[in-house]
């Protein structure tokens, strides 16, 4: 049982949201370098994360939710970051699927709307594989009586170790009018099983491992969207802009702490060292604000999904994650050669934000992305 003394906010601002997550950071960064080194899930932060009912802070106080605001989440994840990047990055992929749904219960989604009660209800987690299928997705659904027999490797499932939900989707029909599936299923239902195979260079305690569905019923109740599989669709036009900033958070987070350490460190060294320390927070003041822009452009959920918007918040996650490296690259040439051992917070800080690549979309993926855009072309679509 956590006996960190804790009150969560019943008044929101930022402030109260971030001193929680600090609050809760110093317990976990006690544990953070064990648990990378032994490469083991974040479980004990999982279960003080669920205890204070974190995991329900997206969802609004009238659904029996925290009622944090998307700035809140935002600043919440940031900080959480400075302690325990692994534990950040899997709240954070847990948060983006309960704020899509969030949009959907503001504009009158009843669906969206009892999904958010039960959640909230039992403090549910989710776990999910949205980004790793992208556009197409892996797997195969069969039409059976009721709903679908669904069969699946799936990879990269931050946070499965301590979930309770998989969010995922699975291809369905032929190569002519082949629809993709998605859906949400317990991970209690009958033939998922995890499969432990996270073993990496940095984000070491997401748990994120392979979850194989074989199978497996998913009832027609369970299908929440279904979209031609390949081409764009304007479901992306809502999940990036609430997904990203909330990923990006996290990066910026680590650059934060990756920066105090540095200056910390140069204060002790040479005052030839000025011009690098300079370089260091410009980089980070890039990362800062185009992660700002990102949540201003949210607007706590109230923004119009459009191709334009979902382009914008691309752009600016790739610039974020350039930034995130830049500032991190320097800040480790002035921790200098302790920075460099096993068990340092730089050293886990330089591999962890190795993962900023892997989130949509890859800066060289973003430019052809966002350059079919600007010369009038479908974003994906093949010449």
């Amino acid at each position: 049982m956590n006996t960190t003394v804790l009150k969560l906010p019943t008044e929101n601002t930022t402030s109260d949201w971030v001193e929680i997550a600090r609050t809760l950071g110093q317990e976990f960064g006690k544990r953070s370098a064990e648990y990378d080194r032994n490469g083991e899930f974040a479980v004990d932060n999982y279960r003080d994360l669920r205890e204070y009912r974190l995991f329900s802070a997206a969802i609004p106080s009238e659904l029996g939710g925290g009622g944090a605001t998307y700035q809140e989440l935002s600043a919440f994840i940031r900080e959480l970051a400075r302690h325990c990047g692994s534990t950040a990055l899997a709240f954070a992929m847990h948060t983006h699927p309960v704020a899509v749904n969030v949009y959907k219960h503001l504009r009158g989604d009843e669906a969206a709307s009892k999904t958010l009660r039960k959640l909230a209800a039992d403090e549910l987690i989710i776990a999910g594989t949205g980004a790793n299928d992208w556009l197409e997705s892996s797997g195969k659904a069969e039409r059976v009586e009721g709903g679908y027999r669904v069969s699946a490797h799936k990879r990269f499932v931050s946070g499965a170790p301590g979930a309770h939900m998989l969010v995922t989707s699975v291809s369905h029909g032929g190569a002519e009018g082949a629809e993709v599936l998605h859906f949400a299923i317990p991970f209690s239902s009958e033939g998922i099983r995890l499969v432990e195979t996270w073993n990496t260079l940095g984000m070491r305690a997401t748990g994120s491992h392979d979850v194989v569905l074989e199978n497996v019923f998913v009832p027609e109740t369970s299908i929440v969207a279904r979209r031609p599989a390949g081409v764009w669709h304007p479901m992306w036009n809502v999940v990036l802009p609430t997904a990203l900033p909330l990923i990006t958070s996290v990066y910026v987070g680590l650059a934060e702490a990756a920066a105090d350490l540095a200056s910390s460190a140069a204060k002790h060294r040479q005052a030839q060292l000025a011009p690098v320390v300079g370089e260091m927070l410009n980089a980070l003041t890039i990362a800062q604000l185009a992660l700002a822009d990102m949540v201003r452009l949210n607007d706590n959920h109230g923004f119009t999904p459009t191709l334009d918007l979902a382009d914008t918040i691309l752009a600016r996650k790739t610039i974020a994650a350039e930034a995130v490296k830049n500032t991190v690259e320097f800040a480790a040439e002035l921790v200098g050669g302790p920075g460099f051992f096993r068990g340092h917070l730089m050293e886990r800080i330089v591999r962890d934000v190795r993962a900023i690549h892997f989130h949509p979309l890859p800066a060289r993926r973003q430019r052809v992305f966002s350059g079919r855009i600007a010369l009038g072309y479908d974003p994906v679509a093949a010449d």
